[in-house]
Order: structure tokens, then C-alpha cells, then sequence
């Protein structure tokens, strides 16, 4: 898995394989709801023991049902492959 800064024209063409991501400046975004807190919390955690296998965390946050969650690569200072991967897993623990 390349830990490489990946060029706007790479991103471009790896993005819709993620439909339900954006691009929030050199961070890949998306918007999560759900039922309540508890699930919301429930997936959160799920996220979280993924990344910690991965050693790659993601910046979110948190209201009541609601979960935003931010991915880049901070040794490279952008979108890596890895950051594209994890997206593919959260959505995957869907």
C-alpha cells in the first residue's frame, strides 16, 4: 500500500469508486446518519479498532446521530492510497 502523495488528476480518478465522499480541500469527507447516539457511537468504535489496525486514524466528529469523518495523510500532507483503502473499509462496516 503506497503511503505517496497522490496528484489531483489520481484522486479525480479514484474518487467515484467512493460515491458517498467528497473532497474537502486535501481531505477526503463524508457525512454519516444515524437512528440515534448509540449507533452512532457503536460505529465509531468499529471505525476505530479498524484504524488502529491500519495505524491510520481518521479526524471526525461527533453530534448526538450524527458522524463526519476526514481522511489525509499526514506524513505526506494529502490523499494518500491509504486514505482511499480506509474509506473503502468504513464504508464496507456499513
Amino acid at each position: 500500500m503506497s503511503t505517496a502523495k497522490l496528484s489531483p488528476a489520481e484522486i479525480e480518478e479514484l474518487l467515484p469508486a467512493l460515491p458517498d465522499w467528497g473532497l474537502d480541500k486535501h481531505k477526503l469527507f463524508r457525512h454519516f446518519v444515524f437512528e440515534n447516539f448509540i449507533d452512532a457511537f457503536g460505529f465509531m468504535t468499529q471505525v476505530a479498532l479498524l484504524a488502529e489496525t491500519m495505524n491510520h486514524h481518521p479526524e471526525w466528529s461527533n453530534v448526538y446521530n450524527r458522524v463526519e469523518i476526514y481522511l489525509t495523510s499526514h506524513d505526506v500532507d494529502g490523499i494518500s492510497e491509504r486514505d482511499f483503502i480506509l474509506a473503502r473499509r468504513i464504508d464496507s462496516l456499513l
